[in-house]
């Protein structure tokens, strides 16, 4: 493919944002242009659910500076969505009626909340945006009860930051216990302990049946009183546009990519939360919804959008703070059939939980431990062979 001279990114969250100032900082001198749905200009999501939300302060990490994108030439248009892209002509249609040819196009669209019935009425807030982060920190200085729907990440974190704030918090969920499909009951009892010592209260292994004004009905028939109700759910890939675009989507409900991001269409990629990636290093798709994938895919694509044909390889990584816990994890594992190797002490929070697959690391989690970072991230990349006997007592660096 000839040199593109003109790239349009559909997305201006962490992914298109990064991806437009890598190719800024390649060299690219071609016209540029970001089309983003929201009024403020790019940020990070991490703080919306943890720094923003506790009060520890007003601004999410904006992924650049006010004047950046002025200064290097990103035509970036915020308030401005993608309503069509047609792929014969090349062409972006936007809310605003505008066309933006295109030699190559980033789709980076991310995720929306997943809804449930009752969920559009007065009373209940779904954190995704800066915008539903603020307010909802600002109904924390209003309500006595809220009811959390969700036992995921998101979930746990609101919940932390409302009892900051001094909410009664109750949190509903199917699953036996918080976190439970990602970490393994184990693990998932360290941080349900974690949340009950705080003054959370659970209501587990049982459904939702409705959502009514001041309240949450069960499937086991009993009712929560609720003053503000958050639906935790989880995320779905925003893929409409390229759904109707005709791009191949995979089985996982994302944008199916190859190794190096492209799509079915040689002049269009994907990242982030919409990008099913043919990941080398798992032999499948893999569609991870982290902060540290959008910004990581952002970076690397750039040399594809400009010709390259690098295929991206890096292990999915994410964090997470709740109270005096802190978290990183590196990976990807099946709780259900990798075998888990916990190196410290799970009671006093201080561990690493390691994840094996015919005798080679699949993942790991540090929890309160912070000087093995490097390590964790040489053993999960490398997938290195080591007996439960070394991860539990050797020296890690050594091992790595």
């Amino acid at each position: 493919m000839s040199d593109p001279r003109r790239i349009v990114i559909i997305g201006a969250g962490l992914g298109g944002a990064t991806a437009a100032a890598t190719l800024r900082g390649r060299g690219y001198d071609g016209e540029l242009v970001v089309l983003g749905a929201e009024q403020h200009r790019p940020y990070e999501l991490p703080p919306l659910s943890k720094g923003l939300l506790l009060g520890d302060t007003d601004e999410p990490d904006w992924v650049r500076d006010e004047g950046f994108y002025r200064e290097h030439g990103i035509d970036l248009r915020a308030g401005t969505s993608a309503t069509h892209i047609d792929r014969g002509a090349r062409m972006v249609v936007d809310s605003n009626g505008d066309e933006h040819s295109f030699d190559r196009l980033l789709l980076a669209t991310g995720s929306q909340p997943r809804m449930m019935p009752g969920a559009d009425q007065p009373g209940v807030r779904t954190l995704r945006t800066l915008d539903d982060s603020l307010a909802l920190r600002g109904a924390f200085a209003t309500i006595e009860r809220l009811v959390i729907i969700g036992a995921g990440w998101i979930g746990t974190e609101a919940a932390a930051a409302a009892r900051r704030h001094g909410v009664d918090v109750t949190v509903v969920d199917q699953v036996a216990a918080p976190l439970l499909t990602v970490l393994g009951p184990e693990v998932a009892g360290v941080f349900q302990e974690l949340h009950s010592e705080n003054g959370v209260h659970w209501r587990l292994g049982t459904g939702v049946a409705g959502i009514e004004e001041g309240a949450v009905r069960l499937t086991d028939g009993t009712s929560l009183a609720a003053d503000l109700v958050l639906v935790a759910v989880g995320a779905a890939p925003r893929v409409e546009l390229a759904h109707a675009a005709g791009f191949d989507l995979a089985d996982d409900g994302g944008v199916a990519v190859d190794a190096t991001l492209r799509t079915s269409a040689p002049e269009v990629y994907a990242v982030g939360d919409i990008a099913s990636q043919f990941h080398p290093r798992y032999g499948k798709r893999v569609r991870v919804e982290h902060w540290a994938n959008a910004k990581n895919q952002g970076e690397h694509v750039a040399a594809n959008l400009l010709g390259g044909e690098e295929p991206y390889l890096r292990s999915p990584y994410f964090f997470s703070d709740q109270y005096s816990l802190g978290c990183e994890y590196r990976g990807l594992a099946n709780v259900d059939t990798h075998r888990l190797v916990v190196r410290g002490d799970l009671a006093k929070r201080e561990f690493i939980a390691f994840w094996l697959r015919a005798g080679q690391v699949t993942a790991a989690m540090n929890v309160n431990v912070w000087d093995a970072g490097d390590a964790l991230k040489a053993l999960v990349d490398g997938q290195v062979a080591v007996t439960p006997e070394q991860l539990r007592e050797a020296d890690l660096p050594a091992l790595a």
